[in-house]
């Protein structure tokens, strides 16, 4: 036939009286071999749009062969496509199909030129708003939205990574925005996909991380009266976003997803899109949105008022103390030129860890549960606290009865759970450029300085001795995290998880300059793996972070919550380097139990070899049970050009 693609599917292979499912450039065909004969027809049965291709040839009592189709049972005639009694409007499209050679070949008219969608106009305007990755799975109710999605991957404006489970996706999304400031993309189905994606979006808003969510939805016309997965997504997401709202035959898309983006950006939120089935492929000519004219400049200075307060504080004081959160990271430099002005230490949140590198002389370690003795030593003897972009979490512990000076560029943070001393709102690095040009010492200040590296060689002297405790029941984690702070890159990202591995790992790694990514607030327990997937992701957006090593960091517990993506990895390649501290049970819990009085009771956990399940998955994979062994293991690993994990038998009693 002339005017035809003939598109080669495969061997002509398929036994008499079978049928499957083969692809033709976009399209998927049922092919059937009958009667000595080939057919084939649309591969989706016109009912609900059932998987012709895995149904079966069925004979009639006249001898007469009828397709039917696996899901409810509807039957269509191999070489006209019609159901019994030839209803037209209820047929299925029919392809030309010839047997060459061996192989078979299908006849697909010319591709027709796309007819831009509504969802295509929302994919444009994520680019020209920079959201460069999404991390998703493509599913049935989010197909012409996956296809926007595709047709800006093929054109190169955006990469994409389809994940195992959703919950990945997000924690991975909500990484990449911690670290980047930018928002990545999460894609999921209407119903169980959509709300899979849940617990990563609340990390994502209580760590004030961009991240969009967009979601597919069942049909306009049955949203609502309760359809197969339709579920009120919008109540769904709610609480959890700061924007969320459906895309309608009538709504505006390039207006609705640059709200959304400016949503995520500005507030360092989530924003939710819902795209109904029906509505993804509607035309649409709208031109797509973008930034232009609608962000403005991010600096908010401090008021004059505030700062005149804040220098007589700081140039009176004789052992003030700088204390700097998460939220100070964009400031870092100018925090430490100020901390050296004035020759104060610097401690950070557990959020905070490496804003300051611990090999710097005025660095002091972690503050809380998960730091060091030097933090806690030198809050207690302070008579300023000058914190910057910190909560005065629990976790934390900074002391509400010292003067206090606290700066953020969100005012409900101040003196949120306690008045302090001077509360100032504005942008922390326009507030140390400020303070910085009138800032002095105090004569008669401690040489605090000094006093921290003795400190320091008190600290690394007990952290030394703790390794003498190592018994047959595995590796002490001080010992592990010794090691990595030898081996591990300057300027790797590290993503931590949550247990008894994030309390070691903020007390005994030393920064050496390494970003530092967690699930603070939230605390969720399986972010650390997926969470290096998004750091990844990001080291191919932004050439600042090109080339960096991504580290992961968890307990057994945290990587078999979504241990499955280390396939993911392994697809794409992801330059990430695992290490698992693997100690058979949930010890963080086994600890509340037995400081609480209660027996110990279902923190066990049975285990496969890690490292074995990573070879099989096709990734790089050791396994160590002695303290001695470690730092090679992890050197090996961390020169793998490819995922890698890094297996340790560890104490659980040893943190």
């Amino acid at each position: 036939m002339s005017g035809l693609d003939w598109i080669n599917v495969g061997p002509a292979d398929l036994p008499e009286g079978r049928v499957k499912t083969v692809s033709a450039r976009d399209h998927f065909i049922c092919v059937s071999h009958f009667d000595g004969q080939w057919a084939a027809m649309d591969n989706h049965c016109p009912h609900q749009g059932g998987p012709l291709g895995e149904g079966a040839i069925e004979k009639g009592v006249d001898g007469k062969c009828w397709i039917r189709c696996p899901w409810h049972g509807w039957d269509f005639d191999p070489l006209t496509g019609q159901p019994p009694g030839g209803h037209d409007d209820m047929g299925q499209k029919i392809y030309p199909i010839e047997e060459r050679d061996g192989e078979l070949f299908i006849g697909l008219e010319a591709e027709p030129t796309h007819e831009r969608t509504m969802t295509d106009v929302v994919a444009e305007t994520l680019v020209n708003w920079g959201v460069k990755h999404v991390f998703g799975m493509v599913g049935h109710s989010n197909l012409g939205l996956a296809d926007a999605i595709r047709r800006r991957v093929a054109d190169g404006e955006m990469r994409y990574i389809g994940i195992r489970h959703e919950g990945a996706a997000a924690f991975a999304a909500s990484a990449y925005g911690k670290l980047t400031g930018k928002p990545a993309a999460c894609l999921a189905i209407a119903g169980p996909g959509a709300t899979n994606l849940l617990t990563g979006m609340w990390d994502a808003k209580v760590d004030r991380s961009p991240v969009l969510a967009l979601t597919g939805q069942v049909q306009t016309q049955v949203m609502g009266p309760g359809a197969f997965q339709d579920i009120d997504l919008k109540s769904a997401f709610q609480a959890v976003s700061r924007f969320s709202q459906p895309l309608l035959p009538s709504s505006k898309p390039a207006e609705l997803a640059s709200l959304a983006c400016k949503t995520a950006l500005i507030e360092r939120d989530v924003a939710h899109l819902i795209f109904p089935d029906d509505v993804q492929t509607l035309p649409s000519t709208a031109p797509a949105g973008g930034p232009e004219g609608r962000v403005s400049g991010p600096v908010v200075k401090p008021h004059n008022d505030d700062v005149g307060a804040a220098l007589k504080m700081i140039n009176a004081a004789k052992r003030p103390l700088i204390i700097i959160g998460h939220g100070a990271w964009d400031a870092r430099d100018q925090i430490i030129a100020l901390a050296e002005q004035i020759g104060a230490p610097v401690v950070t949140t557990f959020k905070g860890k490496g804003l300051i590198p611990d090999s710097h002389p005025n660095a002091g370690g972690v503050l809380g549960r998960s730091g060091t003795p030097i933090a806690s030593w030198f809050m207690n003897e302070s008579d300023l606290q000058l914190v910057l972009g910190a909560s005065f979490s629990n976790h934390t512990g900074i002391n509400p009865g010292k003067p206090t000076i606290q700066v953020d560029f969100e005012r409900m943070q101040l003196g949120k759970f306690h008045p302090v001393t001077l509360p100032v709102w504005g942008e922390i690095g326009a507030f140390c450029d400020l303070v910085g040009r009138q800032a002095v010492r105090n004569a008669k200040a401690a040489n605090q300085i000094s006093e921290l590296a003795e400190r320091w060689k008190m600290w690394r002297a007990e952290k030394t001795s703790r390794l003498a405790e190592e018994g047959t029941n595995g590796v002490h984690s001080a010992a592990v995290f010794a090691a990595l702070s030898r081996v591990a890159p300057d300027d790797a990202i590290i993503a931590v998880d949550v247990g008894n591995n994030t309390y070691s790992f903020g007390r005994y790694f030393e920064t050496k300059g390494q970003r530092v990514l967690m699930s603070g607030y939230l605390g969720s327990i399986g972010f650390g793996f997926p969470a290096g997937m998004g750091a990844w992701a990001a080291t191919q957006d932004f050439e600042h972070l090109r080339g960096r090593k991504i580290i992961s960091i968890s307990g057994d517990g945290g990587f078999g919550q979504y241990a499955m993506e280390m396939t993911t990895a392994v697809k794409y390649g992801m330059d990430l380097t695992h290490v698992l501290l693997h100690n058979d049970e949930l010890g963080k819990i086994s600890k509340e139990q037995r400081s609480g009085e209660w027996p110990v009771w279902e923190t066990n956990l049975v285990n496969p070899s890690f490292a074995a399940f990573a070879k099989i998955c096709g990734a790089y994979g050791a396994k160590v049970s002695k303290g001695m062994e470690v730092e090679a293991a992890l050197a090996k690993a961390l020169a793998v050009e490819g995922p890698a994990l890094v297996e340790i038998m560890t104490d659980a009693e040893l943190i």
